[in-house]
């Protein structure tokens, strides 16, 4: 148990490729990255963005015969080697091959480099190119994990136009951390994404972690304290390549539910 956590969240850039190799050399680099990062500070926990080790194009899509893999694949070897040598724990995106079909997934791997489990998002995204249902399965459930005593969920992308999934996830599970972990374009629902994830940590009072790749046409993640406002505004990342550290406490989620106990005060009996 711990009364706060360290999170190094990775804005990363994804170049374009279709290829295993490609795909293998990226996440090397990545690798690279944060083994630098980390060996200047520990933190307990690092994420990384939705699909992660995967290029979000209809030509990567198209070519998940080669560049999806088992949640032990070769992504799998490099981010467990890391996650070992720092022992932090890892999240991090692929293409998930299942028995049915491919799965837009994050991994977890424990501080022991061991796979700790994952999440198929779930809610699969229809708007304008994305084509996610056409080449993925969506997944059907929940995932949380304990990281020192936070109790810590992933969602991804579309997942946070759903408030039923976050509310989920802070009553009945009682997650005070969710990793929101996304490939957010800049398209028309570019401009109400950051509204989506100030909202889904009030009205929940949790840790919002929402995690893009980086690049001009990406970028902007956001993270949110249990509570928002004038003094405790949104950290706000740019569009480059950016890793930065974050300070989670459990004293900030129990004081925001304490002062402000709309959660408390709930009455699901009627609605």
């Amino acid at each position: 148990m711990a009364d706060k956590i360290t999170i190094l969240a990775c804005q990363i850039e994804v170049p374009n490729f279709s290829d295993a190799k490609s795909r293998d050399a990226h996440n090397k680099r990545v690798a690279g990255l944060i083994d630098t990062k980390l060996s200047k500070k520990h933190c307990d926990l690092v994420v990384m963005p939705e699909l992660s080790s995967l290029d979000y194009s209809i030509d990567a899509f198209e070519n998940l015969t080669e560049l999806a893999e088992s949640t032990t694949g070769s992504s799998f070897t490099i981010f467990s080697s890391l996650a070992k040598k720092h022992k932090s724990t890892l999240v991090y995106g692929i293409a998930r091959r299942g028995e049915n079909g491919a799965y837009i997934s994050q991994i977890i791997v424990g501080p022991d480099g061991k796979l700790d489990g994952y999440y198929d998002k779930i809610h699969l995204a229809k708007i304008k190119n994305s084509h996610e249902n056409i080449f993925f399965k969506d997944g059907n459930k929940t995932l949380c994990i304990n990281i020192r005593g936070f109790k810590i969920s992933p969602i991804i992308c579309y997942d946070i136009r759903f408030p039923e999934l976050s509310r989920k996830l802070a009553i009945k599970d009682g997650v005070e951390v969710i990793l929101h972990c996304g490939a957010y374009k800049k398209d028309p629902t570019f401009y109400s994404w950051h509204s989506f994830a100030i909202t889904r940590a009030l009205e929940n009072q949790v840790y919002f972690l929402s995690l893009n790749r980086a690049g001009k046409d990406f970028g902007h993640s956001i993270f949110c304290e249990p509570w928002v406002d004038e003094e405790t505004p949104p950290f706000k990342f740019n569009s480059s390549e950016q890793l930065e550290i974050f300070e989670l406490r459990k004293d900030r989620v129990n004081n925001a539910r304490e002062k402000i106990t709309f959660l408390k005060d709930r009455k699901p009996n009627l609605y």
